[in-house]
């Protein structure tokens, strides 16, 4: 079961699981030939001024220090998204976004970390440069894009031309494909034979080893290679920007497997990858929802049907980046699977590895088919409209979820409910969509009857999901609490980076044993080595760490009233925590002198803190 985590600001419990709320940064979900240093990302973030960036596409009004505008992330009327100058970050008090300009244009233009990036080293005239890859070399990249492209285009003209595609031609005609759809979707056939590929592409600027990095030939002994795809009818699948990245083969025959993709290569990973998420992008000005199926010709049969806005994962189960880049395109998707008891296998499955990711704002559905029906054969027998209208009967998440679990127990026994929270506690455990999960709760309260303040219990201290509203009076002395030195020190260097290169040594905090000091000592970490950093680099360095929306909400608070004494407050915060942590090794020796005898080492230190002067600490 998941632990609970302190909230390293103020040391009090937030409903936040350490394993699940975790995403790992983006910038490392990609294999090592296509990393980018991280200096050059913390470099090119200094360089691309947010405000410029942000008003160009969503127009921003001077307000005071900072800019406003309405929310481009939720629909508002009253603007609460601010942009900060200094800061080089944004932050929206509505729905809590946040970041640098790596951020936006993740968020607001759909774009994955290595595209966001590309396009701000773009547009600050520099080159992203590569580290270099797992297997000792450079890869070009922009070698394997030409490659894949120009093998597209082969294959399709083979599907037109080739004396043995006619069965290829009749299967597609079988299935209802017109040749306006195959253009669309670049469809082709990769002819019978060995060596196709080497005897055509090899006479452009194309090497046996190119081919082999773009998992077009399959590398055997001795230098030797053959054509990975031989007979089938090929499906490229393209990124965001139409580029070819790689393939899906169907066989003809009964050769296995029936389809075959391309392997993991520099540009293309199968389980971040949509087919046919460039075409629904094209052929809609704005995606309001995406259907999401199985395969390839489900894909294609519904877009030539007029349903031009669905999307396959590539022969594996939906993954968590899958949901990420889903959810980054629109709000609303619904997931389709079979009705059968191995279709909804699948559709809990994807549940499971969509409740840790999930974001309160996020649409989530369940649609299920006829048996013996898929999205295909809906399309080509009764049309696209078809789908739609079984499209409407799909289920959201919730009922999906608690229909699901209640189906397995007995609601009229004491002991059907007991087992009922039992189920239902590791996957609300994994919740971090904090308004969705408090909902999800209350629900189970009602179905269970457990009273909530147990619930609360067995779900691990979630005790503020279910705490009565505060008095006017509490909240108010909440507000006019002293913040803490840990928080004062981070608010601090997080308005002025600058000021985290006075700690020269941070050695001494590291033995604070007190809420928030870790994530200061990393914070003044950071800097020393980077003592240029915004706060807009300084959050997109934290994209992954536990506490990052700590700090992404910090970074948030207002400004200081008068700046010049700004340096001295930081150092007067960091020598008080510095004492604290003397005072509290002091304790120790004299609790341990009270019962034992001090060494030679121990009795020279107790001396040296007795004589230290006292530094009136106000915690």
């Amino acid at each position: 079961m998941p632990s609970k985590l302190v909230d390293p600001i103020n040391g009090c419990f937030a409903p936040v699981t350490q394993a699940q709320s975790q995403i790992l940064t983006a910038l490392w979900r990609f294999p090592m030939s296509s990393r980018i240093p991280k200096s050059f990302i913390d470099d090119v973030v200094n360089r691309v001024d947010i405000v410029e960036l942000i008003d160009e596409r969503v127009p921003l009004k001077k307000a005071g220090r900072d800019y406003i505008a309405c929310c481009p992330f939720h629909e508002e009327k009253t603007p609460s998204f601010s942009v900060s100058p200094i800061k080089q970050f944004y932050y929206c008090f509505g729905c809590g976004a946040h970041g640098s300009v790596v951020g936006f244009l993740m968020d607001y233009g759909h774009l994955e970390f290595v595209e966001a990036i590309e396009e701000l080293a773009r547009r600050a005239g520099m080159e992203v440069p590569r580290e270099v890859s797992e297997f000792g070399a450079k890869t070009d990249l922009k070698a394997l894009y030409t490659v894949l492209n120009s093998t597209a285009d082969f294959f399709s003209r083979q599907l037109r031309e080739h004396e043995a595609a006619t069965r290829a031609s009749n299967y597609l005609k079988s299935r209802g494909m017109i040749g306006q759809t195959a253009k669309r979707f670049h469809l082709g056939y990769a002819p019978p034979g060995w060596n196709n590929l080497t005897t055509q592409l090899s006479r452009g600027p194309y090497s046996q080893k190119t081919l082999i990095q773009a998992g077009l030939l399959i590398d055997k002994d001795q230098g030797r290679s053959y054509d990975r795809f031989r007979d089938r009818i090929t499906f490229p699948i393209r990124n965001r920007r139409g580029q070819v990245i790689g393939f899906g083969a169907r066989s003809l025959g009964d050769e296995k497997p029936k389809y075959l993709n391309s392997p993991e290569t520099s540009v293309f990973h199968k389980g971040k990858e949509l087919y046919g998420l460039f075409e629904a992008q094209a052929a809609n000005r704005t995606l309001k929802k995406l259907f999401v199926v199985e395969g390839y010709m489900d894909v294609v049969s519904l877009f030539q049907e007029g349903v031009t806005n669905a999307v396959a994962t590539l022969g594996t189960a939906a993954t968590q980046e899958h949901m990420l880049r889903l959810f980054r395109t629109t709000p609303n998707i619904i997931f389709c699977f079979d009705g059968d008891k191995a279709g909804r296998r699948a559709a809990w499955r994807a549940l499971e590895t969509l409740l840790p990711v999930l974001k309160d704002g996020w649409v989530a559905s369940f649609m299920f088919l006829p048996d013996g029906e898929d999205p295909d054969s809906i399309a080509m027998t009764k049309g696209g409209q078809h789908f739609l209208q079984i499209a409407k009967d799909s289920v959201n998440l919730s009922t999906f979820l608690f229909d699901t679990l209640e189906a397995q127990v007995d609601l009229n026994s004491l002991e059907g409910r007991a087992r009922l929270v039992d189920l239902a506690r590791p996957l609300l455990t994994t919740l971090t969509a904090q308004a969705f999960k408090n909902l999800a709760l209350q629900k189970l309260v009602q179905i269970s009857g457990m009273e909530s303040t147990e619930l609360a219990r067995i779900m691990g201290g979630e005790e503020r999901v279910f705490r009565p509203k505060m008095a006017v009076h509490d909240r108010e002395t909440r507000k006019s609490r002293k913040p803490s030195l840990v928080r004062t020190a981070m608010s601090l260097v997080l308005y002025q980076p600058s000021l985290g290169t006075l700690v020269s040594d941070t050695k001494q905090l590291k033995d604070l044993d007190m809420p928030g000091v870790e994530l200061l000592v990393g914070l003044l970490d950071l800097l020393k080595s980077n003592p240029t950093m915004s706060t807009g680099a300084i959050i997109e360095s934290f994209r992954s760490h536990k506490y990052g929306k700590h700090i992404a909400k910090l970074a948030t608070e207002s400004p200081p009233v008068l700046e010049e004494g700004l340096e001295r407050e930081v150092t007067d915060a960091i020598q008080k925590l510095e004492a604290m942590v003397w005072d509290r090794r002091l304790e120790v020796l004299m609790a341990k002198a009270k019962t034992d005898k001090l060494d030679d080492a121990e009795e020279e230190e107790f001396k040296r803190l007795l004589q230290r002067p006292s530094d009136g600490i106000d915690t």
